[in-house]
């Protein structure tokens, strides 16, 4: 009786053992990675930015590069040589670097291409198929993860395209990236929550085209990122206004260049807008 009880129990333990050893349903396999970006923000208070002279020089471990090209493009590059540009218009200067991901968006012809050239692995348009249905991306490189928040634009003749543009968040190196592109109007509840935390901002600062300057400051000030790097602005005057209206909230930090590195461990004590000059990229740098 004994040994038979024995050779039952047996036989049920192995069974057990093989239906967990068994490969799980699709639907579990391919459940995303979460964001650690909708989290509160603990930025390491009292360290300085990391500087480097030029986009191509190696990245310090854990940190990653931002160069401004222009307008709002911006190139990303992590410390294990992933790059990624953003309102990609089909150019960014002489060099032949080809981007492993783009980011786009359709407000105008200036943060969006056709023209894409097929090395491009990754191509990540701001707008769905069909007019007002908007996109989700959730594009996990393992070294970086990029998403969306969709947003509504004005379409031609007065309109409105739901969800015709994107916000894109970088999550990389702990940090959180978040692009604002060509932003039409304050964010809802809803996608300040789905946007989350926002360690670097870029931000349009046109005062017209995009957001009226009041709204992009009440806008800046909510997120509270602990980085700010204005962008779309086409001359000083529209720039030195928005610094104006934000200083007594932000440091303001200048640079004479168009590149920077930083990390989770650099964020600074107090949010700081970053201002960074527009410059193509170049292989003779």
């Amino acid at each position: 009786m004994f040994r038979r009880t024995l050779r039952v129990l047996s036989a049920q333990f192995l069974t057990a053992l093989t239906l967990t050893s068994l490969p799980l349903p699709v639907s579990a396999q391919e459940q995303r990675r979460p964001s650690h970006c909708i989290a509160i923000a603990d930025a390491a208070p009292g360290l300085e930015f990391l500087h480097r002279a030029s986009w191509q020089a190696p990245l310090p471990e854990y940190s990653v590069g931002i160069h401004y090209i222009g307008h709002a493009s911006f190139l990303i590059r992590t410390a294990g040589g992933l790059d990624a540009v953003t309102d990609f218009n089909g150019y960014i200067g002489q060099t032949t670097l080809i981007p492993d991901i783009v980011t786009m968006n359709h407000a105008h012809d200036t943060h969006w291409t056709d023209a894409i050239d097929p090395a491009i692995p990754h191509v990540l348009r701001g707008w769905g198929e069909e007019f007002g249905t908007g996109i989700d991306h959730h594009l996990d490189l393992d070294e970086m993860l990029i998403r969306n928040v969709s947003t509504d634009i004005r379409s031609a003749y007065g309109g409105t395209e739901s969800e015709g543009n994107s916000i894109f968040v970088f999550e990389v190196e702990g940090l959180c990236i978040a692009h604002l592109g060509h932003l039409h109007h304050e964010p809802s509840d809803e996608q300040y929550a789905a946007l989350g935390r926002a360690d670097v901002l870029m931000v349009p600062v046109d005062g017209g085209l995009t957001l009226p300057l009041p709204v992009i400051v009440r806008v800046t000030e909510r997120l509270k990122s602990s980085i700010v790097i204005p962008m779309h602005w086409f001359s000083g005057y529209a720039l030195e206004r928005f610094l104006e209206d934000i200083d007594e909230s932000f440091v303001i930090d200048r640079r004479d260049g168009p590149f920077m590195t930083v990390s989770l461990r650099d964020l600074p004590a107090r949010p700081t807008v970053v201002v960074l000059q527009p410059q193509w990229l170049t292989d003779t740098e």
